[in-house]
């Protein structure tokens, strides 16, 4: 079941049989299995039906030990690591490192970044398939499933008050929480059907225009890269902007054409790009380098170390700002938060 964007918290009287709320966890999205009959019973999944259980034999050996009888489950993979002070913090780059190919590594990585789950919705209990249930129905088998199970599985926290989740997409983010989800409390379990609504943070900030990839139809532009300036005035690639209408990309080449950064010989040049850990093996990454002369403003939702942690959205150009001006103190500070206080 998935979630469609909303701006703002809803108001549950608009919503036959009302809302409840709770945090938008940052993290893997995973159905868990488990048939009651140790580790070998257990399969975790992703939300594309990718195996998962391979990466995280130490949730794969807590369902197996913890979950009183067979269920099935949805809810979000996490990583927290400790912060400067002694609180907690989810951490995207940590999460991602434990999807690796070799199992030593997954097993030493099991150990150094033990992962949890944070459980949020029950669709079969037993012999019990529980997706024709309202929510409210689902979550009382959730939390009666659930009541003695301790870490390193949790259950989510969840309101009726929608002033309280206004403070909670407020409060935290700073323990690196992506926003709050609001679930219909009337209605059933919905595969692929956004029924769910979440709200995330939305802010925007001026970046500097530095490369793009082309279109992988091989005409237009795919995606722009985007750069802000440090403290020493050294440029960094920080994210990227995509999903161009196939009239803009192919507008977009000629506009930037006269940023195009060319050899003596005047041949294009090239930069490049960073790879994703998930992206498929041989991919280019290469991009068109730019002169870093244009600026446009951008929406983004949050960081992740120094890089935005999704694709951004284009807003505008500024042809009124410096490129040397569009620099890491403009993005919006984020009071930390403890992640403890958030799973109590």
């Amino acid at each position: 079941m998935l979630a469609k964007a909303v701006p703002a918290i809803p108001d549950p009287a608009a919503v036959p049989g009302g809302l409840s709320y709770e945090p938008k966890w940052d993290g893997f999205r995973a159905l868990v299995s488990s048939d009651g009959t140790g580790p070998d019973g257990v399969v975790i999944g992703s939300r594309g039906a990718k195996p998962l259980t391979r990466y995280f034999p130490e949730l794969v050996a807590a369902f197996a030990r913890l979950l009183p009888e067979p269920c099935l489950i949805d809810g979000e993979i996490i990583v927290a690591l400790p912060q400067p002070g002694g609180a907690e913090r989810l951490s995207w780059e940590a999460l991602s490192q434990r999807i690796h190919p070799a199992a030593s590594r997954v097993a030493l990585l099991s150990a150094d970044t033990p992962a949890r789950f944070v459980a949020f919705d029950l669709l079969a209990r037993g012999d019990r398939d529980l997706r024709d249930e309202p929510f409210s129905v689902r979550r009382a088998e959730l939390e009666d499933l659930l009541r003695s199970v301790p870490t390193p599985l949790h259950l989510t926290r969840t309101t009726t008050d929608p002033a309280l989740a206004r403070e909670w997409l407020a409060r935290f983010e700073g323990a690196g929480l992506d926003g709050v989800v609001a679930k219909p409390l009337a209605q059933p379990y919905s595969p692929g059907k956004r029924t769910m609504l979440k709200i995330k943070h939305a802010r925007t900030a001026d970046v500097v225009a530095l490369g793009y990839r082309v279109h992988k139809s091989g005409a237009g532009v795919g995606s722009l890269l985007v750069g802000l300036y440090d403290e020493a005035g050294e440029l960094h690639q920080v994210g990227g902007v995509s999903a161009f209408s196939d009239v803009r990309r192919r507008e977009l080449v000629d506009e930037l054409a006269p940023l195009v950064e060319t050899d003596a010989d005047g041949r294009t040049l090239h930069g490049d790009g960073e790879r994703s850990r998930f992206a498929a093996a041989g991919k280019d990454t290469s991009f068109v380098r730019l002169r870093p002369e244009r600026v446009l403003e951008v929406r983004y939702d949050q960081l992740e170390g120094s890089r935005f942690r999704h694709t951004v959205q284009f807003a505008r150009w500024r042809a009124d700002r410096e490129p040397r001006s569009c620099t890491y103190d403009q993005l919006e500070t984020v009071t930390a938060y403890d992640l403890a206080d958030v799973l109590a």
